[in-house]
């Protein structure tokens, strides 16, 4: 099997007509000048031992060289051999509060950015661990899949933020029964749920979900997000400046609180543990460190061809056709004679 590591450079090759262009243009630009100067009858005199042929043989060699150059910038590989590879690890699920309250700046920088910084670690920590992705607010959505592909996972989780979601409220239920029926219950893998909010004006029967998840042996861990003194949620203009600060109806200023008497009963009852966030604390490094404990089961494999590089295949010869052109002179020489006269 062949293939180039590195397609990008091939936009390289766009050069090379804009090169042949302006080498047109410069003989043509000389062209005209010298027969201003003096009539083409004339020419083998003033200039006898100016090479044409030599001239365009030396860009020719040139072209070719950064072709082959260009060529290897994109290191052409072969496949050396396939394996089959055993996938292995566990199912883990996040699901990430992006209620207005997760604004809240009680934990630095704000709750819901410490839980995107958070998420975005676990992701670069994970090896063979499929990891997927609940953003709920009133409603909940699946934000990605179960994937092992973490450049795209943490693509999406950039994306995250208050708007994710339009719908006010915070639906733990409804996030905790969409995690339950994404996980691919015909694997015997272990699978874990992760729930990251302040739990505050939740919504939905959460004892029922948690225990619907358990009998299906999932475990839920929780990261409260805030503190139980509660801070106002920030109300932001479009640069991302506070502008003011939410209020009730009755014009007082709204103070979110960390519901924590919520979260730790669904982390006891979904056979999991509670954390409260801080701002020195990393929560899901010491939730991870509790996944990696459990005994990881294989669910799949996949074939991957090895490739081996042969970019130096095409680098030597663009080395030496480089030498050779800059060692042939621009004058005629008896080798190409008979083509001048031509």
């Amino acid at each position: 099997m062949f293939r180039l590591a590195h397609t990008e450079y091939l936009h390289l090759l766009y050069i090379i007509p804009i090169l042949i262009a302006v080498y047109w243009f410069i003989q043509k630009y000389n062209k005209t000048i010298l027969e201003k100067f003096a009539s083409s009858k004339l020419h083998s005199v003033l200039i006898p031992l100016k090479s044409k042929f030599k001239n365009l043989f030396k860009f020719i060699l040139f072209l070719v060289a950064l072709l082959l150059i260009i060529f290897t910038l994109a290191n052409p590989q072969v496949g050396a051999k396939i394996e089959e590879v055993k996938q292995i690890g566990i199912d883990v699920y996040i699901c990430l509060d992006v209620s207005a309250s997760m604004q809240a700046e009680d934990i630095k920088p704000s709750r819901l950015i410490k839980a995107k910084h958070q998420i975005s670690r676990l992701i670069q920590m994970l090896r063979g661990d499929r990891i997927g992705l609940i953003v709920f607010s009133g409603q909940a959505y699946v934000q990605f899949p179960l994937t092992t592909d973490y450049s795209a996972a943490n693509l999406f989780l950039n994306a995250v933020d208050v708007s994710s979601v339009p719908q006010p409220g915070t639906a733990i239920a409804e996030a905790i029964n969409i995690a339950n029926k994404s996980f691919k219950k015909d694997e015997s893998t272990e699978k874990a749920i992760i729930i990251i909010t302040d739990g505050e004006d939740h919504e939905g029967n959460v004892e029922e979900a948690v225990s619907n998840a358990v009998n299906e042996g999932i475990s839920v861990y929780v990261i409260g997000m805030g503190s139980p003194n509660g801070a106002p949620i920030p109300v932001k203009d479009r640069a991302g400046n506070i502008i003011g600060y939410k209020k009730d109806s009755s014009g007082e200023t709204v103070v979110s609180k960390l519901n924590e008497d919520l979260l730790k009963s669904i982390a006891s009852q979904g056979e999991g543990k509670y954390y409260q966030a801080s701002n020195t604390e990393n929560e899901l490094d010491m939730i991870y460190r509790d996944l990696s404990k459990i005994e990881q089961s294989e669910y799949g494999s996949k074939r991957i061809t090895e490739y081996e590089d042969r970019y130096y295949y095409l680098l030597f010869p663009a080395i030496f056709l480089l030498i050779i052109e800059i060692f042939i002179s621009s004058k005629k020489s008896k080798l190409f004679s008979k083509l001048e006269e031509k």
